[in-house]
């Protein structure tokens, strides 16, 4: 009852100021939690105000425009996050980033510090972890079923399948493919039939 409720005066603002936010309907996020702590920050107080989803207000989430995202994966909703996507960043679905991860596209000039330089964008595949404290660096491509360890620092490309760790972070070991079905989950809102086919794909 109270999950019906709180979706019922809290979930209807969530979706309609948080038109990228795709989140199970239930037993995720509380929505009251959602408006006071993120919607709040972020549209009154003006704490990252063009991002379509919920950022925590100790998180910074620098050019959104230029991120694009999956579903369950909301860049920036942990404490202490820096997304800086001068140079693009692409998110797939599923991906989770603990406290104090850094995700960093562009580096300054040397020879001038107001500029940044041009790079290729930041790729993250599809069911990734990156652990607390971790630094993904520009140009960087992470493939699909990967865990970063906590602390990382993220300089080359990690490929799919696999679990990386240190600084610079290396492969350590393979991973298992990602088995969560999660073709059971109500959506707070419904999918784009890209993002549906995603979903269908874990439930084979």
């Amino acid at each position: 009852m109270f999950n019906k409720l709180d979706f019922f005066f809290f979930g209807w603002i969530i979706n309609l100021f948080y038109p990228e936010y795709y989140r199970p309907k239930y037993g995720y996020q509380r929505y009251y939690i959602l408006f006071f702590h993120y919607l709040i920050p972020q549209k009154l107080f003006r704490l990252n105000p063009k991002v379509k989803w919920p950022v925590h207000h100790t998180s910074k989430v620098i050019a959104p425009d230029n991120i694009t995202k999956g579903v369950l994966c909301d860049p920036g909703d942990n404490l202490n996050n820096y997304i800086q996507a001068n140079n693009g960043i692409s998110f797939g679905n599923n991906i989770e980033l603990g406290p104090g991860v850094s995700i960093i596209s562009a580096n300054h000039d040397s020879e001038n510090l107001s500029n940044h330089l041009k790079a290729k964008p930041i790729s993250i595949g599809n069911n990734v972890w990156i652990g607390a404290n971790s630094t993904i660096l520009p140009e960087v491509t992470i493939g699909d079923n990967v865990t970063i360890g906590a602390n990382s620092v993220v300089t080359k490309d990690i490929p799919s399948n696999s679990i990386a760790v240190g600084n610079p972070c290396n492969v350590v070991k393979s991973k298992k493919t990602y088995s969560e079905d999660l073709s059971t989950i109500i959506f707070n809102r419904k999918l784009s039939k890209k993002h549906q086919e995603y979903i269908n794909s874990l439930s084979k």
